[in-house]
């Protein structure tokens, strides 16, 4: 906490070991590998989309926080789709044996981290919107763009054994949440 901004800017190394151990900690199931293809591929191309033409997610654009970009969008944004669409899957798989419940508990467990993110992206130079304030567009489009990756997550039956999926959404929420917290409240 006394030190956010060796964090803030570790994010990207943060990220890519997060990818990293879940590669090592939940692979063996046949679509696995696809499903982290596909979440990629999907991530980069709705980011690129926005940013070249403000479709899907409104008008933005990246700061140079997550590093090395492809058309405008850091490679680390398609690393994290692929991340959040198996661990939130994995975790909606946990709780529920119904087919739309998994997808709808998935997409918003993917929802409610982006909602977490969005206040704080600007600072942390992630992304800004036009205007400042991310628009309903974008969590249109998250939505939309959630409840497909976790369509085919669940369709496939993609089985994830284990904690770690839910260790690292935890994690995730510990890691921005103190970012906002700290961020917000300097000065008061």
């Amino acid at each position: 906490y006394g030190d956010s901004k060796w964090f803030i800017s570790a994010t990207p190394l943060i990220l890519s070991i997060n990818f990293f151990l879940l590669l090592i900690n939940c692979n063996g199931h046949n679509f696995f590998f696809p499903i982290i293809f596909l979440g990629f591929l999907t991530g980069m191309i709705t980011e690129i989309l926005g940013v070249k033409f403000g479709w899907i997610f409104g008008d933005y654009k990246y700061g140079g926080a997550l590093g090395y970009k492809v058309f405008g969008v850091p490679l680390l944004i398609g690393v994290n789709w692929s991340l959040l669409t198996v661990i939130t899957g994995a975790i909606a798989q946990q709780f529920y044996q119904n087919f739309f419940m998994r997808i709808i508990i998935g997409s918003a467990l993917m929802i409610f981290l982006d909602l977490l993110i969005e206040p704080i992206a600007p600072v942390l130079d992630f992304w800004v919107f036009e205007g400042g304030e991310a628009p309903f567009q974008n969590y249109i489009g998250w939505t939309s763009v959630a409840l497909f990756l976790q369509s085919i997550f669940h369709y496939f039956r993609v089985l994830v054994k284990g904690w770690f999926p839910n260790q690292l959404y935890i994690l995730q929420i510990i890691f921005f949440s103190v970012i906002l917290i700290k961020e917000t409240t300097i000065g008061d």
